[in-house]
């Protein structure tokens, strides 16, 4: 087990690639604390975990609000009194289809809120932690679009965002034997975002994105939370401030 003993924060845990996560690293020996802003489904996440003979804690929080990012923390804190692992999956596009000219100022702040500002704002309180320990691994949610997608700006740049706080953070954290990376996913194929386009949307995106992946396919969230097991595991031990690209060979 590749996270034996180890004790992991999952944010977003309720979301398509936030449950496979969790249910990755709690079939790897870690101590899940599921995070999601839907409670519910958050408790589902940890149902589903320990039928599967898994251990963990479920912990709604919005993570736009740092006063709950903190309590989270907190109550790690004065639980297990140490956090090994943070997945910080959180977030989502505010403002998915817009012209440069039609951004909106509060769609682009709440892109900034959710996706970049709460990944700022939990790994600051994760380093509080880990620093003290000697050990930490962070690996933070971007997307490919941190390269730049047309109708996508505000999107694109709280990804670009994290990918450029993720360096600053291995730069900062690794002589405290902390690592820092970024997983970059083109098309996932997630129950939320099949649901929100509709079966016959949904199908003509995943067929034109097979279509130009060399692969021939979408991504899974299993593709993604297998990634965020290697960053998160010892086999990772000498990779930091790296961005690493589940893409089918995207955009190469």
């Amino acid at each position: 087990m590749r996270l034996f003993e180890k004790t992991a924060l999952i944010t977003g845990a309720a979301g398509g690639i936030g449950r496979a996560v969790a249910l990755c690293f709690a079939g790897e020996g870690a101590t899940v604390i599921a995070s999601d802003i839907n409670g519910t489904g958050c408790a589902e996440t940890l149902v589903l975990l320990e039928q599967s003979g898994g251990s963990g804690i479920s912990v709604p929080v919005d993570v736009t609000k740092e006063v709950e990012i903190r309590e989270l923390y907190r109550h790690i804190r004065e639980r297990y009194g140490r956090l090994d692992i943070v997945v910080n999956i959180a977030g989502g596009d505010c403002e998915p289809s817009a012209e440069v000219e039609e951004i909106d100022y509060l769609n682009m702040s709440a892109n900034l809120d959710l996706n970049l500002k709460s990944c700022i704002i939990s790994c600051r309180e994760a380093a509080r932690l880990m620093k003290p320990q000697g050990f930490g691994k962070i690996v933070n949610m971007s997307s490919l679009v941190y390269r730049g997608s047309p109708n996508q700006f505000s999107y694109s740049a709280a990804k670009g965002g994290i990918y450029a706080f993720t360096r600053s953070l291995a730069l900062s954290l690794g002589r405290y034997g902390i690592t820092a990376n970024a997983l970059a996913p083109a098309l996932v194929e997630v129950p939320a975002f099949v649901a929100a386009l509709g079966a016959e949307r949904w199908e003509m995106l995943r067929k034109e994105c097979s279509q130009r992946y060399p692969l021939g396919r979408v991504a899974t969230p299993e593709d993604v939370a297998r990634c965020a097991l290697f960053l998160a595991s010892d086999d990772a031990a000498f990779i930091t401030g790296q961005i690493l690209e589940i893409s089918g060979g995207a955009r190469l």
